[in-house]
């Protein structure tokens, strides 16, 4: 066995002229591509300041801005539990759909939603399910118009019930108190 010369041997034995210059880098385009970095930078970059812009590490729930909140002066910190916000005419819930108050308005007497109640439910069951054998506390957080008719807000807080939520608070606008 003779000894060779150390160097690139793959495709050297193809009697083809273009394949040989391609292999030794004769060429003109050479064989390897370069990455361009500058634009993945900018991807980045772009994508972090997106993602600190839309972080709120406060806990602030986002208010609907069709929504005017009523005024307390006594008021507790959020607490987590579902929130069910009137907007309008609809009914949400966490921001999903859960029907509409028309029926309400329009009848001018209590009813229960069944969309909110079979929400709220499948809500409390999924909570007992990731909570096995502790107490369900039972507790739904009200982000309601304060011109929303007095009928519609108590058919959502009897639906509310009835699903296994009866305890009840409702968000607010925090007035300081005067004198602190």
């Amino acid at each position: 066995m003779t000894v060779h010369e150390p160097g690139r041997r793959l495709m050297h034995a193809v009697p083809l002229k273009f394949v040989q210059k391609r292999v030794s880098g004769g060429s003109h385009r050479a064989v390897t591509a370069g990455l361009s970095l500058t634009s993945m930078i900018d991807f980045l970059v772009v994508t972090v300041v997106f993602l600190l812009m839309t972080f709120s590490a406060s806990g602030e729930t986002p208010v609907n801005k069709n929504v005017r909140l009523p005024q307390a002066e006594n008021t507790l910190d959020m607490i987590d539990a579902p929130i069910v916000a009137i907007a309008g005419s609809a009914i949400l819930v966490d921001g999903n759909p859960a029907g509409n108050t028309r029926a309400i308005e329009d009848s001018k007497r209590l009813q229960r939603i069944d969309e909110l109640f079979n929400i709220l439910k499948g809500k409390r069951e999924v909570w007992k399910q990731l909570h096995p054998g502790k107490d369900f506390p039972g507790v739904v957080v009200l982000q309601i118009d304060q011109e929303v008719t007095a009928v519609v807000v108590k058919s959502v807080f009897q639906t509310s019930a009835f699903a296994g939520y009866p305890n009840v608070s409702f968000m607010v606008n925090n007035i300081p108190k005067a004198g602190h």
